[in-house]
Order: structure tokens, then sequence, then C-alpha cells
């Protein structure tokens, strides 16, 4: 552990009021508090709560609050699309036309209370923004793969893997001209128009790209899960996933003990996005049935009894806690949601991933590329795909022992701890007048705010 600043700081977070935006931030925020920090958090309303409770002063959205019922309630015409459709218009309308009402909402909110640091997820836009109207420096925490632009990288979304062959560099190249022209053009579009409102020069970045811009990107997850990247921006740092809130009121099903009678457990995990049973838990509790392990499907809040009738070796709730199950499993099979997947790599657990949307395609493409597991290539698998996967991973130490290597890069990352280090760092060095650029981490930049 780095040795604290001299006095506390003045800390404002802000994230995307989806879950998988703002949850991973709780232990960092309290991790913060507890070492004696000042922190206010600008986040939607379902996580009040949760904010008071480790310590931070809540600061509500004025607008755009979609946290309590979710995009397809907060947006209805977002029910009659799928595909690229879906994904284009949650690129313009779920996070680059919101920035507008960020910008407002924060500013107002450091003209109250200034700040010395402000630090939000990689879907907040608003936050290098700001520095650039003369706010306080911003900090990124990256809660899906890295998809910073790179000759050695596919742009995200493709689910390409890397190349570092010079024909492999110029198709990389070519396919990030093509989907920012493209699939991100509209997402740009907005966003340059707030830019202008707001007196700033245009930029041709997607909203995720602005990230670059960051005084400190804190990856919350394994340096071993990514893309090797020769271009890689010097002020990433990785600091493996954060440890889940702990939930006082969570008690352990009356099944439980079965988790320790010696059979294999295999947990079936949907995710809490992408819930349509049909997918993976009923395919995956079919491809399973007559294996000799024992299932335990999570549905992500959906009620159990939407899978129907359940095989003898299927245990099925709405919710368990990664942080106390994943410990306790062999084999992972998940949608391939990018919190999920850490989590089973801090437990030293290997994957069977099938996902495609949202960052699935990506994460699900990282998973075969590391070695911690299978890719099945699809959002939905047959049964017989899932059962040969995971009677493959079972079957074959080397899934597991890249699991464990994971699981010892994540350890010696420090995870939330890690990341208010090197939070702390950071604000040690504004206070000493040290400022790098955040792209070579060795040209000094001009101070802002």
């Amino acid at each position: 552990m780095t040795a604290p600043c001299p006095t506390p700081a003045r800390i404002l977070f802000a994230t995307t009021p989806a879950d998988g935006h703002t949850v991973p931030a709780l232990p960092i925020a309290r991790a913060l508090v507890e070492r004696g920090h000042r922190v206010r958090w600008y986040a939607g309303s379902k996580y009040a709560d949760r904010i008071r409770a480790i310590g931070a002063e809540y600061v509500p959205m004025s607008d755009h609050d979609f946290s309590l019922i979710g995009l397809d309630e907060y947006f209805p015409a977002r029910k009659e699309l799928s595909g690229l459709a879906k994904l284009k218009f949650d690129m313009v309308v779920g996070f680059s036309e919101p920035t507008r009402t960020h910008l407002a909402d924060l500013s107002a909110a450091l003209e109250r209370e200034p700040a010395d640091l402000v630090v939000g997820d990689t879907g907040m836009g608003a936050g290098p923004m700001l520095t650039e109207l003369g706010g306080p420096p911003f900090a990124a925490l990256g809660i899906s793969v890295v998809g910073f632009p790179s000759d050695d990288v596919p742009p995200f979304g493709v689910g390409l893997g890397p190349t570092t062959t010079l024909l492999g560099s110029l198709r990389n190249r070519l396919l990030h001209t093509l989907v920012r022209r493209t699939l991100f053009a509209g997402m740009t579009r907005a966003v340059n128009q707030i830019r202008i409102d707001h007196g700033l020069p245009t930029r041709d970045e997607i909203v995720f790209e602005y990230m670059l811009h960051a005084a400190l990107y804190l990856q919350l997850g394994a340096k071993g899960f990514e893309y090797p990247q020769r271009d890689l921006p010097g002020h990433v740092r990785f600091v493996g996933p954060v440890r889940p809130e702990p939930l006082d009121s969570w008690t352990e099903p009356e099944w439980w003990a079965d988790l320790g009678a010696g059979t294999p457990v295999v947990v079936l995990n949907q995710g809490t996005v992408a819930t349509d049973p049909a997918e993976l838990l009923q395919p995956g509790l079919a491809a399973l049935a007559d294996e000799d392990v024992l299932v335990v499907a999570v549905t992500g809040g959906r009620d159990p009894r939407d899978l129907g009738a359940l095989p003898a070796n299927a245990r099925v709730e709405r919710f368990i806690p990664f942080d106390r199950l994943l410990p306790l499993a062999d084999v992972l099979v998940t949608n391939a949601g990018f919190g999920a997947v850490q989590l089973a790599l801090a437990a030293g657990v290997p994957i069977v991933a099938a996902g495609k949307t949202e960052d699935k395609i990506e994460v699900a493409a990282r998973v075969g590329r590391s070695g911690v597991g299978i890719n099945l290539r699809t959002q939905r698998p047959r049964p017989d795909a899932i059962s040969a996967a995971v009677r493959q991973v079972l079957g074959d130490n080397r899934f597991r022992r890249r699991a464990a290597e994971l699981q010892s890069e994540i350890s010696a990352a420090g995870r939330e701890h890690g990341a208010v280090d090197e939070l702390e760092k950071l604000l040690c060095q504004r206070r000493k007048g040290v400022q790098l650029d955040p792209l070579t981490e060795q040209q000094p930049v001009p101070r802002v705010g």
C-alpha cells in the first residue's frame, strides 16, 4: 500500500445509471471513505441507499436516470430494435445524449462544492469534458474490456482477435476507421454537438475513446485476460476486479451443503441485462441434466419458475453472491458479462462463454484467446455444444491452470485497494504539481482547473 496523501481529498464519483457501470465502483468508494477522503457520488436513484451506506453523499441525476426501470422502459422505442440497430440506439440515446445532462449536473455539483478529482466509468463521457472545461482531473474505471484504438487490436464490437503482422495492422486501422464512421457515427455526432454548444472543438472519437484523455485509467480486470497491445496508453493500470460489497441480508439456501458433496459444480449464469432464459439457462440445464455434475443456475432476477421443470441435478436461485459461490465452483457457464468473468478468474474458475450482445462478443473472444476457457461464439448455444464444452473444461487441466495464473495476477494487483492506491498516487502528484501526458507518461501537459 502506498503512503496516503497528507490531507484528505474531495472526490466526486460519476457513474452511468446501470448496475455494471455503478456497482463495481462501490468497493473503491468505500475504501476511499475508510482512508478519510470526502466522497460524493452522482448516480442513478437505484443506488442512493447503497452509496449512503458506504459513507458517501448521494448526488441525484436531474434527467436520464433509467436505473430503476431500465433502458427499455425509459426508451420504449428500444423494445422494437435488435442487433446492430439496438447497439446504435444504445450508443446514441443511452450514452451520448445524456452527456448534456451529466455535464450540467456535475458542473452544478462542483459549483456547490469543488473537488480534487472526478472518478467515473468508461460510459461517463462528461468526465473528460469537464476537465477540458476547466474542471478537476478525471480518473476512469474500465468496467469492460480495454477498447482503445490500436494497430494490434481490432475495434470493439467486431469480435476479432489481435494481430501484429503488417497486414493485420493495416486491417485493424481500416476497421477502426470503418466502425467509427458507420456503427458509432451517430454517437460521435451527438457528442460533438454537445461539445460545440459548450465551446469545445469536435473530435473524431467515440465516447469510450474519451478515456484516452483521462488522467488515469483503472482497468477492473486482469492484464493477462486482455489482448496484448504494444501501444497501450501509459495511463492504464490493471488493478483486477473489485471484491463485491458484502450483503448481510443474504442467507444460504437449504441445498447449500450439496456444494461440498464432491460432485463437480457447474455455475450457470444468465447475467442481469440479457436475461432471456431461452438463450442460455434453459439449453444449459438441458445440456447438463444427464452429466455427473451439480448445476447451480442463477437467473439474474427472473422467477426460477420461468425455467419450467428442473433436472434432479439442478439448483436455481434468482441471486447468489458470486464471492460466496464461485470459490466452490469448477466451471462457470456464462453469457460473458465482464464482471462475472473477472470474478470467476479471481476465484481461479475456468469458463465456458456464450454471448454476443453488448460487450459480450469481446469478453467471450478473450475467454478463448487467454486460455481460461472456451468461447462458443454464439448467443444461443445448442445443448450438445454446452455439454461438450463443459466436459472439455473439466477434463483438461490447462484451463484451470491458466485461470489459476490469472487468479494470482488479480490477487497481486490489489483489486479495490490497488485502485485506491493509484488514485491517491495521482492526487499526490497533482498536489506536488507533477502532471504527465496520459498517453506518454513523460511530456508535461498544461494544468486545467
